[in-house]
């Protein structure tokens, strides 16, 4: 098992994106971003607009790149296959909307896999993509930016949690010395770096730790694959995830449910929320920004236990493309919250390409100033 990371890292970071809108882009205009996780492949095709910017073309789809990573160490030729399979649709959408302005970056499997360097070259042979690998700390910083918007006035504490599907990055962050109406806004001025900025005129936001756990849905369920009993091998994944934690430094604090906030992005989040909702056609306007307790979420995750695997997999709250996996991310979720139980556990559909995007738009300085 890797030991949890805290490598020093850059980048810069998100705003949220707006709903698709139905005018045709100048194409000379139009930023890529593409995520190519440990199952998942994401991307996002958009255009600068105002402050913000406005999504044109999208594709997701799971590959399972890092199936059969835990075992050998390696990507596998199969994965690899599927995978390229996926950035070749990627790369026909790139060509239609003609951008050239694009970031496109692989995760925790790639980091891990002794054979990346081979996977990233037969990527740009048969796809002609520029995959980059980056690190946990820009992972974790670009998850936390995006979050900003969720940032409540009221929050004194937060943790923004994001899980993946190889690993799970956590920043804890501490907003007692920052006005309340600034409290979002120094969040987005995280993108300078996790430590604090002293010739900022501004309230700073304090990073008081983060850890990127090389843990997420698809990792954790293979440590414990063999595991027959389904109520079991729930139980074990949760305390298993909880040991990673040990040297997190606020892992010890007793925290008041008084101004304290997660926010959690990831897909077992917004499957939860869903589930919690009662939705047999996702909404992403109704969980994005969803507020839960900590029992609401207990609550969803026993649901899921009594149904089983059987169960799980025709329950259209969760999906076939998730039923897989969202037991070990409930481990993990479940983990969290029995360490810092909360009454605001807020829902992010949102993450690394909106990120990616703004920081492209940024640098280039297409985006307008104003008020966030």
């Amino acid at each position: 098992m890797m030991a949890p990371l805290r490598p020093n890292g850059a980048g810069r970071f998100p705003m949220p994106v707006e709903p698709p809108r139905t005018a045709r882009p100048d194409p000379a205009a139009l930023y890529a971003a593409l995520d190519l996780g440990t199952n998942s492949c994401r991307m996002l095709i958009a255009q600068p607009r105002g402050t913000q910017f406005h999504v044109v073309d999208s594709f997701s789809k799971s590959v399972q790149l890092g199936a059969g990573l835990e075992s050998s160490g390696r990507l596998s030729r199969a994965s690899m296959a599927r995978t390229v399979q996926a950035l070749r649709i990627c790369g026909k959408k790139l060509n239609k909307h003609r951008v050239t302005n694009m970031r496109l970056i692989a995760t925790e499997a790639c980091r891990r896999a002794t054979n990346a360097a081979d996977f990233i070259s037969y990527v740009k042979r048969e796809t002609g993509l520029p995959l980059e690998i980056i690190q946990p700390e820009e992972e974790a910083r670009l998850a936390v930016i995006s979050c900003a918007p969720l940032v409540s006035t009221m929050t004194e504490q937060l943790l923004v949690v994001d899980i993946g599907g190889g690993s799970t990055e956590l920043v804890w962050i501490d907003l007692s010395r920052v006005p309340k109406i600034e409290r979002p806004k120094s969040i987005m001025r995280l993108h300078s770096g996790f430590a604090p900025d002293r010739a900022s005129p501004f309230a700073a936001a304090r990073v008081v730790d983060w850890i990127s756990v090389p843990l997420g849905v698809a990792t954790l369920r293979d440590q414990f694959d063999d595991v027959k009993s389904d109520a079991a091998r729930f139980a074990l994944m949760s305390w298993f995830f909880e040991e990673n934690l040990l040297d997190f430094s606020p892992y010890a604090l007793k925290q008041k449910i008084d101004g304290f906030q997660i926010i959690g992005t990831s897909g077992t989040v917004t499957t939860v929320a869903a589930s919690h909702l009662g939705l047999k056609r996702y909404d992403r306007n109704r969980v994005d920004g969803l507020r839960m307790t900590s029992g609401q979420i207990d609550k969803v995750i026993r649901e899921y236990l009594v149904l089983g695997p059987e169960g799980r997999r025709t329950d259209p709250r969760i999906g076939r493309d998730r039923h897989a996996l969202i037991m070990s991310g409930a481990a993990i979720l479940q983990a969290l919250l029995r360490i810092w139980p909360t009454n605001r556990l807020s829902v992010a559909d949102r993450g690394l390409r909106e990120g990616l995007l703004y920081a492209q738009m940024s640098a280039d300085g297409v985006l307008e100033d104003g008020p966030y």
